[in-house]
């Protein structure tokens, strides 16, 4: 079965799409993510879609999907690399993916994850045994 490699960079898993996505990939894409956060005990969680030329509203809502599981599980979640076509596409179709947090590039996104976990840490809301 095809699926989308998740890479673990220190507190941080990486997910790079480079193939179309259909729903099923989406829907295994989504049970993988939450269940490597739980077995890293990742705290951010990046979603590299620069190679998508076209998201529909599955898996538009997917994403949202995958930073609100993210979230419960503790964990951010950053989705960087977002074609001006894909953005246009989201807008037309109604998604404003409430709750997911973009950044232009990988750097971008690293900082955002960071300052985001780095927020939380000072103010006692990770809260790990």
């Amino acid at each position: 079965m095809e699926r989308i490699p998740i890479l673990k960079m220190g507190g941080f898993l990486l997910i790079t799409i480079q193939v179309d996505m259909h729903d099923r990939l989406a829907m295994t894409l989504q049970n993988d993510v939450t269940d490597m956060i739980v077995k890293t005990r990742a705290r951010g969680v990046m979603i590299d879609i620069s190679m998508l030329d076209m998201v529909d509203s599955f898996i538009g809502r997917m994403l949202g999907s995958i930073a609100s599981m993210s979230r419960i599980l503790d964990a951010e979640t950053v989705v960087v690399g977002m074609q001006p076509a894909v953005a246009i596409t989201l807008v037309e179709l109604g998604l404003s993916l409430t709750g997911v947090r973009t950044a232009l590039n990988v750097d971008k996104g690293m900082e955002l994850l960071r300052s985001s976990i780095e927020r939380k840490e000072a103010n006692g809301a990770f809260v790990r045994d």
